[in-house]
């Protein structure tokens, strides 16, 4: 499985034809794409800011409901608490929305795909950066 993060989904929202190319690779590699709940946040709160919201909600749902999204559950909430402390005491916080992404993806084992650098920090999690 691979989970797919915001800055994919953003690309793929955009049709950057690098991320099309990509998704196509993972459709044949992973058994499964997720998402992960935050990212909806992340990408609805971007859409309830922009000029044509509605517009902008209905090409995101769409987009959402054509994957597996996952929960942030107990577990994956304990494993984004660890990673976002681990972090702090480190000097290197990271978005709460990243920790609790990066979480959900921990603890079932999955890798992350994303352009955004700073998920390189947490050990132990497996990244697909493009």
């Amino acid at each position: 499985m691979a989970c797919l993060e915001t800055t994919f989904l953003i690309d793929l929202l955009r049709g950057k034809q690098n991320v099309a190319s990509l998704k196509e690779e993972l459709n044949a590699t992973e058994a499964t794409l997720v998402i992960a709940a935050p990212s909806i946040m992340e990408l609805w709160s971007g859409a309830c800011l922009s000029d044509m919201p509605a517009k902008e909600k209905e090409k995101i749902k769409a987009l959402y409901e054509s994957f597996e999204v996952l929960p942030l559950d107990a577990r994956s909430a304990e494993e984004s608490g660890e990673i976002e402390a681990d972090l702090a005491k480190k000097g290197l916080p990271i978005e709460t929305e990243d920790t609790m992404i990066a979480g959900i993806a921990l603890s079932r084992g999955e890798k992350v795909v994303t352009r955004d650098e700073h998920y390189a920090r947490i050990p132990g999690l497996k990244v697909l950066k493009y």
